[in-house]
């Protein structure tokens, strides 16, 4: 067995730092929405034009060429409207850039994978650690040649890596393929032209504390109504003062509406954008804000009442409630979702399933929730795994990350820690030490459910080794104790049991123990008569 890798110490995840509403804008007129039309129009012909610009500079961008960009954009816009574009901008390469190197430490670890692989005999069995050698010649030949398309694309993006260029598609790369793919899409050219157009819009602006409502750009008011500051070459078609445009509708925010109210009547920056669903032909606006960071609750604090370890798979989340000292409690429970279909489904899927487990953790009490710290980053790459290709693309749809981050920002308006814990072996030693104990004639635990109590005794810092009975020849303490003890440098083990003397044990020596002095203590028929106390009758008197 190989050396068992260290395992990271768990630590409460840090809440949001920001806010998310979105609500729909009902009975627009057809005038409101030509405007809004020809605003996006607009706006993303400008963004378009600036993101190439900003593409151009690549790593010699500054602070000058910043002010240069907008300074272009202005006369064709408003300052606000250049300074919301040119940040949109930066945004959009600077996640161009992390996912360039995301793709270049993916090539990277399939090329070691297949030069690892190449260099063994063919047909060499492999480890659990590492993988051996391939099947067949024919397997080998394919792969070496697969190792040179690969070493060709990583010599491409290492080059464009330190050129500083990056490959970025307004409105989507893999709605640009759709074009070519309509019939499998199932769409028609002009739906496919009308998506293409609305995702390539732009329309959001900023917010600013100290103006009025928050956002001098697009304004909502107290009451709902909403007004945009329309471009210079759209000034005309304005309907209000100032360059104004104000829609016939009015909003409200259901969720988080009354944090939404408290800062626009303060005046404090929130940010708005407005897009349209060509699909379900509707318009939204999104308003969002910034949080300052709430203090992190220590972990001691958060597991002061027990915790809930869950487990994430592919069709289900697997929860199980532990008490302080880590002994699972209740049946357990599994939380169902679907991952299929469009993101906008997987997104709602997770939703529910995360308000059910928050909900249910309320109901118990319980303060926080373990989960593990997942990151597939590095596991999806197409040679980790060969032909396994289900379990590839199970990796691969699992959001591990977005789940976090969405159960961590659910769960700080409920009063409920995260806790993130180092996913290392909590399956496999999960189902070794914990299924078969758990399972009863009513009840079946799965090797989810045992990963979901590894999860817990995890993050309370228990060992996952649960003490189990020796083998019946040993149970007299012939070898040593008579339970499987944790290693003295597990932190949080259980120690040695201390000896209590009496009989109850019937391992205390003669002489000893609270009683070895008083033999009549114990009420027990024959007992020793060295210990009676002997008097002697005295004589008659009539003798």
């Amino acid at each position: 067995m190989g050396e068992l890798r260290d395992i990271a110490v768990p630590f409460v995840a840090s809440g949001p730092t920001g806010v998310a509403v979105r609500t729909r804008l009902k009975q627009l007129t057809p005038g409101d929405e030509k405007v809004l039309r020809l605003v996006g129009a607009h706006l993303g012909s400008l963004a378009s034009r600036d993101l190439k610009a900003r593409c151009r500079d690549g790593t010699e961008h500054s602070g000058d060429t910043w002010t240069v960009r907008k300074r272009e954009l202005t006369p064709a816009s408003s300052s606000r409207w250049s300074g919301s574009i040119t940040k949109a901008t930066h945004d959009q390469w600077a996640l161009a850039r992390r996912c360039q190197l995301a793709h270049l430490q993916n090539l990277e670890a399939g090329i070691r994978t297949i030069e690892a692989r190449l260099s063994l005999p063919v047909g060499q069995k492999g480890t659990k650690n590492a993988p051996g050698g391939y099947r067949s010649r024919r397997e080998w030949h394919a792969k070496s040649r697969r190792l040179r398309v690969l070493q060709d694309r990583l010599t491409t993006a290492r080059a464009d890596r330190e050129a500083g260029v990056v490959h970025v598609v307004r409105g989507g790369k893999r709605l640009a393929r759709t074009r070519h793919h309509l019939g499998a899409a199932g769409l028609t050219e002009s739906a496919w032209r009308g998506r293409w157009e609305a995702e390539r819009w732009f329309c959001q602006a900023d917010g600013e504390s100290g103006k009025r409502y928050g956002n001098e750009t697009i304004r909502v008011s107290p009451d709902g109504a909403v007004s945009i500051k329309l471009p210079a070459p759209l000034a005309h078609l304005a309907n209000a003062p100032h360059g104004r445009y104000v829609l016939a509708c009015k909003v409200a925010f259901a969720h988080r509406g009354t944090q939404w109210a408290d800062r626009v009547v303060a005046n404090r920056a929130i940010a708005y954008r407005i897009h349209h669903d060509s699909s379900r032909k509707r318009w939204y606006v999104t308003a969002s804000w910034q949080t300052p960071p709430a203090p992190t609750l220590p972990i001691e604090a958060a597991l002061a009442h027990g915790v809930i370890g869950v487990d994430m798979n592919a069709d289900h989340l697997a929860a199980w409630r532990l008490d302080t000292h880590g002994n699972p409690t209740g049946p357990p429970r599994r939380f169902p979702y679907d991952l299929t279909g469009t993101a906008e489904h997987r997104d709602a899927q997770i939703r529910h399933a995360l308000t059910r487990l928050l909900h249910w953790a309320r109901t118990c009490g319980v303060k926080a929730i373990a989960v593990e710290d997942l990151d597939f980053a590095a596991e999806k790459t197409r040679e980790k795994h060969g032909r396994r290709k289900r379990f590839r693309q199970l990796t691969s749809g699992m959001p591990t990350g977005k789940l976090r981050a969405r159960l961590a920002s659910m769960a700080d308006q409920s009063g409920i820690a995260i806790i993130a814990v180092d996913p290392a072996y909590t399956s496999r030693w999960g189902a070794q030490h914990w299924q078969k104990p758990l399972t009863t004639r009513t009840r079946k635990t799965t090797r989810h459910d045992a990963a979901a109590v590894a999860i817990g005794r995890r993050a309370q810092q228990h060992p996952i080794r649960r003490r189990t009975a020796p083998p019946p020849q040993h149970r007299s303490d012939a070898v040593g104790h008579r339970t499987v003890q944790a290693g003295p440098v597990v932190p949080g083990r259980e120690g040695t049991r201390p000896r209590i003397p009496g009989p109850r044990t019937q391992s205390v020596p003669p002489g000893r123990g609270a009683n070895a002095g008083n033999q009549n203590a114990q009420h027990r028929p024959g007992r020793s008569a060295e210990h009676e106390t002997w008097h002697q009758d005295s004589l008659p008197l009539s003798l």
